[in-house]
């Protein structure tokens, strides 16, 4: 029942059941005007009989007459109100997102017109959506195949839109916190913590947002550095967001400052031997020399310097090489027990003059290491055992052990070299590795100061040779490098 109450109502609301009551109200009025004009005309003129059957006709006039318009409503409903509620209907299906919905009229009339322009209109429609998705879809594949983060912020700070790595970095920022490393901002610059803009990107944020222009900076997080590039997204002219593409220059930033404290420690270490070797030179020159003694020792002095330098230079293209992967190695068996013996016995005379106590030990006899470098490994024990030997004070130990350990799943051969000198402090030991570390001049042991390059050089060598190094070090009480090769490094 409630159905077809609302289905009777709402054709009385259509045009066709509008119209329907406007003729049916109109031909009422004639007919009732009509009537009230010729029935008194009737019975006063025609006899009784003709008067009932001019009235009788009368009826049937107006019986007809309102079948008629019956009928014309029926027409109408059928080639109006039909169609219009086709096009009603799909109209609210395109409107839901079905935009594949067509109409079926066939008329050749206005409504056919109508429905063609409609399909048209639909197909057309359809076209721009699906252009527009396949645009969506190519700018999210842009996004998502971009190795720069991207994020998207509101006029309000808030994230519309981030590709995968800056989701992680939002995420990762997310969870910090920034009271703690002193990155909040004041009271005044600062955003509400209900806005997601991170802490370091607020400023810029904010500058973009009322100057309107593109903005960059770089900006230190923890130990990491990020080059941000905002621009302002526009609406009408109007600043209505940002977007920001962060990009990690931590590894760019480092080898900037490298090269800069290299150009600076080269400059240093070749400008002390030069300036001595001109000071003595200059000296012997002027004659300053009263004794073939004294000249003799300026010229010692000169000889030394030049050696110096020409050892800075030489560890300079070795480093080089080695770093540019052009380590030139003479692979073969290398039996590292009889490797570290020699290098024993090398510096055995060079203990005793300065009262240190050297020792090796060793368990095995033989340890067969089937790929490596002879000469490289002694370099590396070398400048070890020299670093130590420079480092310890007299009477102190220094002590060379060896062993070949199968109890892991690949078999290494572990060397250590240790001391009981002044050691390294725990700050320095990250950075002992790079090229012109130097330990503080005020504790080493002698006048003799390495060029801050062996360590660098034993650090590339041992890479090279697929091992492992490590430092242990108690400031005061001494340094324990550690050292592991694989026994064959080809497997």
């Amino acid at each position: 029942m409630n159905w077809k109450y609302r289905s009777s109502f709402s054709f009385w609301r259509s045009l066709v059941g509008k119209l329907w009551i406007t003729i049916i109200c109109l031909v009422g009025c004639v007919l009732i005007a009509l009537g009230l004009f010729l029935l008194p005309y009737i019975d006063t003129n025609f006899a009784e009989s003709e008067s009932r059957d001019i009235k009788r006709l009368f009826t049937y006039v107006c019986i007809i007459g309102f079948s008629l318009t019956t009928f014309f409503a029926l027409f109408l409903f059928t080639k109006i109100t039909q169609p219009m509620q086709q096009l009603i209907q799909a109209a609210n299906a395109i409107r839901k997102g079905n935009y594949g919905t067509r109409l079926s009229l066939v008329t050749s009339d206005e409504i056919g017109e109508l429905g063609n322009t409609f399909n048209h209109m639909a197909a057309q429609l359809e076209d721009n959506i699906r252009n527009l998705n396949h645009e969506k879809e190519h700018l999210a594949s842009v996004l998502r195949s971009m190795t720069d983060a991207v994020v998207t912020f509101d006029g309000e700070g808030k994230v519309i839109l981030t590709n995968p790595p800056g989701e992680k970095i939002m995420q990762a920022w997310c969870d910090l916190d920034w009271a703690q490393m002193g990155e909040r901002q004041d009271s005044e610059n600062a955003v509400s913590s209900s806005r997601e803009v991170p802490e370091p990107l607020v400023p810029l944020f904010k500058k973009v947002m009322e100057q309107g222009g593109d903005q960059n900076s770089n900006v230190h997080v923890q130990q990491g550095v990020w080059s941000v590039q905002m621009a302002p997204l526009y609406a009408d002219s109007v600043v209505r967001g940002a977007v920001a593409v962060l990009r990690d220059v931590t590894e760019e930033v480092r080898l900037e400052k490298m090269r800069r404290d290299f150009v600076a420690n080269v400059s240093h270490e070749i400008r002390t031997p030069l300036s001595m070797m001109q000071g003595y030179s200059e000296a012997l020159l002027d004659g300053m020399a009263a004794s073939p003694e004294e000249s003799e020792e300026l010229i010692q002095v000169i000889h030394d310097e030049s050696l110096r330098m020409g050892r800075l230079v030489k560890d300079l293209l070795d480093l080089a090489r080695m770093e540019a992967g052009h380590t030139d190695m003479a692979v073969k068996e290398v039996d590292l027990v009889e490797l570290l013996e020699r290098v024993y016995r090398k510096f055995s005379v060079r203990s005793k003059e300065q009262d240190i106590h050297l020792r090796f030990e060793c368990k095995q006899s033989s340890i067969e290491l089937h790929q490596a470098d002879e000469d490289r490994l002694e370099q590396v024990f070398t400048n070890l055992l020299d670093n130590a030997f420079r480092h310890t004070p007299s009477g102190k130990n220094v002590v060379i052990s060896a062993e070949l350990l199968t109890d892991v799943r690949t078999p290494v051969a572990k060397v250590t070299v240790k001391d009981e000198g002044v050691g390294i402090p725990s700050s320095d030991l990250p950075f002992i590795f790079e090229r012109f570390y130097k330990a503080d001049k005020a504790r080493v042991r002698g006048e003799s100061v390495g060029t801050g390059l062996g360590l660098a050089i034993v650090k590339n060598i041992v890479d090279a040779h697929h091992g492992t190094i490590i430092v242990n070090s108690v400031l005061g009480e001494g340094t324990e490098f550690i050292l592991q090769f694989p026994v064959d490094s080809s497997k």
